[in-house]
């Protein structure tokens, strides 16, 4: 007996059978739309959170540049709704194209600035993305000395001979390079070795509410010692109190970054 045929369900279908599924689709979908068409308009910039040398001087010693994107209406797409879906696909890779560009601008305008960016691993094989590299990194003002890369562990560890290539080659032109979110990934710690990693920030999970977490404290601990194994800065990202700045610094943090130090900005002064 031959199967019955059965057509795909509609629209209205879909919504009956699992509401929920349906409305968060068709909310990332719409966010979606907004992010390309936003990126299309132009309509992208950077804000700045400032990442200070730990103790009580609190000096800033580099910022990070988050991309922000907006709708038509000036106001911000909170990147937690398109972030997570966009990463490893053409979009994320459009994203990371117009945050080296912005971060190229910012440098060129602001000759004291150091600044690190979010790239994923799958755009640093990308033609457009290179391109933008390259055009960045052939100014005679050497904005590449002052750029930073940032990488997370999960993406690093997806990809890692293609990140370890790129690091090879961008080793000589003086590019640093951070671990973004150190201890969530899990990355296999035999890899770090043949990374060419300068800085690691320990994810935030570990570091929020640090002061009572024991079993934080024993992990962050021993983060740490992984990175000064391999010669690495230590950042602890996420510091939200003075209490924890304070226990982080006399843990060995070099750098501190968090809410308690500024929230990304659209200007570069550091908020205390």
């Amino acid at each position: 007996m031959p199967l019955a045929h059965h057509s795909p369900l509609t629209t209205e279908e879909q919504a009956l059978l699992d509401p929920l599924h349906y409305a968060m689709a068709s909310r990332d979908a719409d966010v979606l739309t907004l992010v390309r068409e936003a990126l299309g308009a132009g309509r992208a910039r950077l804000a700045f959170q400032p990442i200070v040398t730990a103790g009580p001087q609190g000096k800033v010693a580099f910022y990070e540049g988050l991309i922000r994107v907006m709708d038509r209406g000036g106001r911000v797409i909170p990147a937690a709704h398109f972030m997570p879906v966009v990463e490893e696909t053409d979009l994320g890779r459009q994203i990371d194209c117009q945050t080296l560009e912005l971060a190229f601008k910012t440098l060129k305008t602001s000759p004291n600035l150091r600044l690190s960016i979010n790239v994923s691993a799958r755009s640093l094989g990308d033609s457009q993305w290179r391109r933008i590299l390259e055009q960045g990194l052939t100014d005679p003002e050497a904005l590449g000395n002052r750029l930073i890369f940032e990488i997370s562990e999960s993406s690093a560890m997806m990809l890692h001979e293609i990140v370890i290539r790129f690091m090879d080659e961008m080793q000589p032109r003086g590019i640093p390079f951070g671990l973004d979110g150190f201890g969530a990934g899990l990355i296999a710690f035999r890899h770090l070795k043949d990374f060419f990693f300068d800085l690691v920030k320990i994810d935030k999970g570990f570091i929020r509410g640090i002061a009572s977490d024991p079993d934080n404290q024993v992990l962050t601990e021993a983060l740490m010692t992984v990175a000064r194994q391999f010669e690495m800065l230590v950042i602890a990202d996420g510091i939200e109190t003075k209490t924890g700045a304070d226990f982080l610094t006399k843990m060995g943090a070099d750098c501190l970054q968090g809410y308690y130090y500024g929230v990304p900005k659209f200007d570069l002064q550091v908020t205390r």
